[in-house]
């Protein structure tokens, strides 16, 4: 499977608020960014972006230093739109996670809500913990969410992977030391529940 050519799919075929994952705010991640980064020079990625409103989000707090990634050309056109010329302060790279070159030890918080579940294969997880490994700074956190254990078992036509927070942690290894793990209940646009698990982390 192609995967740039998959989610092109995805996004050009439903609107921002039509995607199981659609939430207006996500709160949850924004609590963490901001106990975890109080400071808003705080250099922030958020991996896996699609449509999300969080770098709207983030930039109304003020923080400075954003990066969006995302596989989809469309979703960051998309966003771009949508914030209008604050979308000249976010720093913007079209590319797979597990394969696009990002700049060595560079971020302070590395964010991925629902891209590291899509991993089913243990040779695309170690690249991902790898790329986490170059490009976020030693003492810089990562908060990743996934579907729970009673999470969906497929997405967007995907298989994925589902986690409890223990076995999400164990995915990436000794040099994370886990600080916090949550649950939450997301309702999706047409009104069934799924499960996500948060993990954040601190790289050493």
């Amino acid at each position: 499977m192609n995967v740039e050519s998959h989610w092109e799919t995805v996004f050009t075929s439903k609107s921002p608020d039509a995607m199981s994952w659609y939430r207006p705010h996500l709160d949850i991640s924004l609590d963490l960014i901001e106990r975890r980064a109080p400071k808003r020079s705080a250099s922030i990625i958020d991996v896996g972006a699609g449509e999300s409103t969080l770098v709207d989000d983030l930039l109304v707090r003020g923080y400075q230093e954003i990066t969006v990634l995302d596989v989809s050309k469309t979703a960051i056109e998309t966003t771009k739109r949508r914030l209008g010329a604050s979308a000249e302060k976010v720093r913007w790279i079209v590319g797979d996670v597990i394969q696009v070159s990002l700049p060595f030890q560079t971020f302070d918080i590395w964010h991925d809500r629902a891209v590291f579940h899509f991993l089913v294969e243990q040779s695309q997880r170690e690249r991902y913990v790898q790329s986490v490994l170059n490009a976020v700074k030693p003492g810089g956190h990562v908060i990743v969410s996934t579907f729970g254990p009673e999470g969906p078992a497929k997405c967007s036509g995907l298989d994925v992977m589902r986690y409890d927070a223990e076995a999400l942690h164990r995915e990436f290894g000794k040099r994370f030391q886990i600080e916090d793990s949550s649950k939450e209940l997301h309702r999706t646009p047409w009104g069934t529940d799924q499960q996500f698990v948060y993990c954040c982390s601190r790289v050493e």
